[in-house]
């Protein structure tokens, strides 16, 4: 090959690097990556006790991920769910802060439920405990304050 001072174009074999994410789409890949494990583990023997009675959507499942958290089929479903768009929102700033966001309202309104529902009744299907109402809570707040402070603009202080 000869060289650009000969009067030919070099070629760069190096590459630009890739966009790398930002802040809020590192955080929404990994919400929904935890959500996608826990809801791989709620279908685990052994991960969940009391596996056998684990139902597809209602209060009589006694099936408990870690021995805590009261999970059915459905309630494994729904997390699974949570990580697959945690993952796919997590393409953008965008969305991942929608999602963030969005999925932070949800359990804050899924720990209202569990508050106020009786939990030996048909209108507690997903089905919920006190763990996981408390879970949900936590969940709730952090997945907002994770969309609201990691996009937060700052401004440079005036002088």
């Amino acid at each position: 090959m000869r060289r650009a001072s000969e009067g030919t174009l070099s070629i760069s074999t190096h590459h630009a690097p890739a966009t790398s994410r930002t802040r809020v789409q590192q955080a929404a890949l990994a919400v929904g990556a935890v959500f996608l494990l826990v809801g791989i583990l709620g279908f685990i023997p052994g991960i969940t006790t009391d596996y056998d009675t684990l139902k597809f959507a209602e209060h009589h499942s006694e099936a408990k991920l870690l021995g805590i958290f009261q999970v059915s089929i459905l309630h494994n479903i729904v997390h699974l769910l949570f990580g697959i768009a945690g993952v796919a929102m997590a393409g953008a700033a965008s969305t991942a802060r929608t999602y963030l966001i969005g999925g932070g309202i949800i359990y804050l309104v899924l720990w209202i439920y569990g508050l106020i529902i009786d939990h030996d009744s048909a209108a507690n299907f997903v089905p919920v405990n006190s763990a996981d109402n408390w879970l949900h809570f936590v969940l709730g707040v952090g997945m907002i304050a994770l969309g609201v402070l990691l996009t937060r603009r700052t401004t440079p202080a005036a002088h």
